[in-house]
């Protein structure tokens, strides 16, 4: 079967959460089915990515990805349409045209659009079954709710309107799309209750590669592994250095903090014994010689690959609610959640004082990442999805 892949992110390096599952589902999808990739790429030099992508995909290419510029004439504009503003300021002829001459080159078995933002171009291919993968409305719904002002809720709720109206009308052009959460099934299932063909995908990781990594734990080592260009992360380590950091210091005067991830361009607390990396090569090595890994996330959707990563490699993870959403975790069985700075910094203390507690918490959540949350397991029904849209088959998921 021919696939034609569509991205928003271009899969290499692997530094981000999106990256990760679709090098993964790209991988998963070669194993067995011959597959084109059109992506965006970003500051990068797509070469070296094409050449390691190349490995497994049968063609691909790369053009740059515009950021959404919120005072351009386009996003101007979308003030008076009904396509959301990033949408319309975002959207690229150079793929468009890419697409249509792809298509025209060679007969595909079916496309596979990854995220909202490729949904765009459903215009050039509406003669081909696709599929929409990982829908994600979490952050625009919760956005809404949370507005602190009228003004605020109103704009918001502008946003989360034209959204889901948007999304609506795009599905009809999808026989099935995909989640990464039950939360967000449901969420979909309010707002297009029609749709029916929604699978939840949860992200996973290849846990392979995780085995025997040496695990020499440095005591006291805080770690934080995330680009800040997703605000979710750079917010949450606002609010860890700010307030939970100095609790910890004052129980645990040898606790240190490690960030990993692109952090150009963006400001943090000014606090002592703090550590910068920037984007590491190999993230791996970081976690296992970590006591701890922080996840003081407060926004977001998803589900996060950091922490299935820490619980893959043997590292106990403290964490919030929102941190741990959409996993099939509990708190004090598999890893400790804490929503307050006073709990999260006791919860972080009481693991740095009790090694034992924390190792306990690692080997129950290695077994449940093995059962629940390796691409091994969850890759042969994502595949199956794919061939039974491509086909035609009745795809109705919905739980």
């Amino acid at each position: 079967m021919k696939i034609l892949f569509l991205s928003r992110w271009f899969p290499y390096p692997a530094d981000n959460g999106s990256k990760l599952r679709i090098l993964n589902l790209l991988k998963g999808l070669a194993a067995q089915h011959e597959v084109t990739l059109l992506s965006f790429y970003e500051q990068q030099d797509p070469e070296r990515g094409r050449e390691v992508l190349g490995q497994f995909c049968s063609n691909v290419l790369a053009m740059p990805w515009r950021n959404f510029q919120p005072g351009s004439f386009r996003a101007l504009a979308g003030y008076f349409s009904d396509i959301p503003r990033a949408v319309l300021d975002t959207y690229s002829v150079e793929m468009e045209g890419t697409i249509r001459r792809t298509l025209h080159a060679g007969r595909y078995d079916i496309v596979i659009a990854s995220q909202i933002d490729m949904a765009a171009y459903r215009q050039t291919f509406r003669s081909v079954p696709a599929l929409l993968e990982e829908i994600e409305l979490s952050v625009p719904y919760e956005q809404f709710v949370a507005a602190p002002s009228l003004r605020l809720r109103l704009r918001r709720g502008l946003t989360w309107f034209k959204h889901r109206r948007y999304l609506a009308a795009v599905l009809t052009s999808f026989r099935a799309c995909t989640v990464v959460t039950a939360q967000e099934q449901r969420l979909l299932a309010a707002i297009v209750p029609e749709y029916g063909a929604v699978e939840v995908i949860p992200n996973c990781i290849d846990l392979s590669i995780y085995k025997n990594v040496p695990h020499r734990s440095h005591p006291g080592r805080l770690i934080f592994t995330g680009s800040f260009r997703f605000s979710a992360n750079h917010d949450a380590m606002c609010w860890f250095l700010s307030d939970i950091y100095p609790f910890i210091r004052k129980s645990a005067p040898q606790a240190t903090v490690t960030i990993t991830g692109d952090n150009t361009g963006w400001s943090l607390p000014r606090v002592e014994h703090v550590t910068l990396t920037g984007f590491v090569d190999d993230i791996r090595p970081w976690i296992a010689e970590s006591a701890i890994c922080i996840v003081p996330l407060r926004i977001g959707g998803g589900t996060r690959l950091k922490i299935l990563e820490a619980m893959a490699l043997g590292t106990p993870v403290v964490t919030t609610s929102k941190g741990a959403e959409g996993l099939a975790v509990r708190h004090g069985e598999h890893l400790l959640i804490a929503d307050t700075a006073r709990s999260f910094a006791e919860a972080t203390v009481y693991l740095l004082n009790n090694p034992e507690a924390g190792h306990q918490l690692a080997g129950n959540a290695l077994r449940i990442v093995s059962e629940q949350y390796d691409w091994a397991k969850t890759m042969p029904r994502f595949v199956a999805l794919v061939e039974h849209t491509a086909r035609g088959l009745s795809v109705n998921c919905k739980q």
